[in-house]
């Protein structure tokens, strides 16, 4: 069971009106007719015809990215709602909905830093993600360059790396945290986890310690 994608007419209508086909009866109906050229979207996966244009191939990603990059910030906004108004029932509607609360409260912890009006249309969550622990003014700089620069979330993310090096020298005095002692297998599975983000251990230590406070205390 699944839905058809509609594509860009040939008119070449711009991607972000292009809506998801309904169900009626329980089968899929197209909301437009493209032919050869229709893909079937599922739970786990696309439904490719074989002859498919490189122009419908290359705008059905456009959409598929900007539907994916928009769910992030989506959720985000739904959880903190929730929390904001259904603080003790909120999980059991994660729960209901079967998403990873985890996943949610990241989502979440963004979504809380960026309210919709300093929000980049031309970034990606994944950007916004990079800079949420900054201060707004600083965050809103490093966001305005990605945009002037065309750089990636990758990108970005080496020049922050850069620019902390670049001001080791200069930093304020640093406190030291306790030493904590932990069962091996768990400290393997955070380093895996940094490594998974692509930081330094450290780093993602104390970006870690950073969204924990935020949660507790607010931005």
């Amino acid at each position: 069971m699944g839905v058809y994608m509609q594509h860009f007419a040939k008119d070449d209508r711009q991607d972000k009106h292009l809506p998801v086909g309904r169900r009626a009866g329980g089968r899929a109906v197209p909301p437009w007719t493209a032919g050869r050229e229709q893909i079937l979207t599922t739970r786990v996966g696309l439904k490719i015809p074989t002859a498919l244009s490189y122009d419908r191939w290359e705008k059905a990603g456009l959409y598929i990215f900007r539907i994916a990059d928009s769910s992030a910030w989506c959720l985000g906004d739904w959880l903190v709602y929730g929390q904001e108004c259904y603080a003790d029932r909120y999980q059991a509607g994660v729960q209901a909905a079967g998403l990873d609360y985890q996943t949610l409260r990241n989502y979440a912890w963004v979504a809380r830093h960026f309210e919709s009006a300093r929000r980049r249309e031309n970034l990606s969550f994944g950007h916004h993600a990079e800079v949420a622990s900054l201060p707004p003014a600083e965050a809103d700089t490093w966001l305005d360059r990605a945009e002037q620069h065309g750089w990636s979330r990758n990108q970005l993310r080496v020049q922050l790396r850069e620019s902390r090096r670049g001001n080791r020298a200069v930093a304020p005095a640093r406190a030291s945290l306790p030493r904590i002692s932990a069962p091996h297998e768990r400290v393997e599975r955070w380093r895996e986890a940094a490594s998974k983000d692509d930081r330094d251990f450290e780093e993602w230590i104390l970006l870690t310690l950073d969204r924990a406070a935020a949660h507790e205390l607010g931005p």
